[in-house]
């Protein structure tokens, strides 16, 4: 009887150890991104939300080359001034003090070029302010004239719990919210992939709020995907830190249950013999 009841015991040891192992899977799906599309191998198509270009703000700095037959105008029209800017480019996080060459956008969303003077250029895309210096350039007397702009400081701030939280700079404006939480490192195991808060100021002073779940891919299809300057990203901690992490866990239920099954054998076989 005695030994009858070690079995009982320890099989219901065994039950609860399986009971915490599939808990366990379910905290690792929690850190999964798109866990809703199945595993499988089959090709999952989706549609994606089209990008639709960031419109030029006040504070911007603006990286422009305008090239003409006149090799002296070019260098003139081309030559912006250095502004200071919090981070210095896309591969590292805040360099208080860096400069950047370009032009800055003030409160009216005007830059100043040489010879071409005041151009608004708040309220545009990129390529709408390509095609209004074009036409300046054209105007005052400038032939074949090419225009190049680019952001110089496309901003998106990431912390909470990321492994690099900080500041980035980009020259591409077309970010999705993956591409920063890879610069900033990825989240880390006590992140929360299901409540991402996304702070957005919008050109008419405005600010949204949008909270995020990147354990589905209805993401891919949301207007937030995509990125606008200056936007924060916040990942909050999950309630408890305790844990430390998935894979530690899994791997001491997967050697207690080892060990409380060899011990329900050699118990089986003890009372088989009595």
């Amino acid at each position: 009887m005695k030994h009858r009841n070690l079995v009982n015991h320890a099989l219901l040891l065994l039950i609860t150890t399986i009971f915490l192992g599939l808990c366990s899977c379910s905290s690792i799906k929690s850190v999964k991104y798109f866990a809703d599309i199945p595993d499988s191998g089959k090709v999952i198509k989706t549609t994606q939300v089209p990008f639709i270009e960031p419109v030029i703000q006040t504070d911007d700095i603006l990286t422009i080359s305008i090239q003409s037959l006149d090799p002296k105008y070019t260098e003139i029209l081309s030559k912006g001034a250095l502004q200071s800017s919090a981070v210095a480019n896309s591969s590292a996080v805040n360099s208080p003090g860096s400069m950047i060459s370009g032009y800055l956008v003030d409160r009216s969303g005007n830059i100043e070029i040489p010879i071409l003077g005041s151009v608004h250029v708040g309220g545009l895309t990129s390529e709408q302010a390509r095609e209004l210096l074009r036409s300046k350039a054209a105007a005052a007397g400038f032939k074949d004239v090419t225009v190049n702009l680019r952001y110089a400081n496309f901003r998106i701030t990431v912390y909470g719990e990321v492994n690099k939280p900080g500041t980035f700079s980009m020259s591409n404006e077309k970010v999705t919210i993956i591409d920063a939480l890879g610069l900033a490192g990825d989240l880390t195991i006590y992140g929360r992939r299901d409540n991402v808060l996304l702070q957005r100021q919008n050109p008419d002073g405005t600010r949204e709020f949008v909270r995020i779940n990147l354990n589905k891919s209805d993401i891919l299809h949301s207007p937030y995907y995509y990125l606008r300057q200056n936007d924060y990203i916040y990942v909050e901690p999950i309630r408890t830190k305790a844990v430390a992490s998935d894979a530690i866990l899994s791997r001491g239920i997967s050697i207690t249950t080892t060990v409380i099954s060899f011990v329900i054998s050699v118990l089986v076989v003890i009372i088989a013999k009595k």
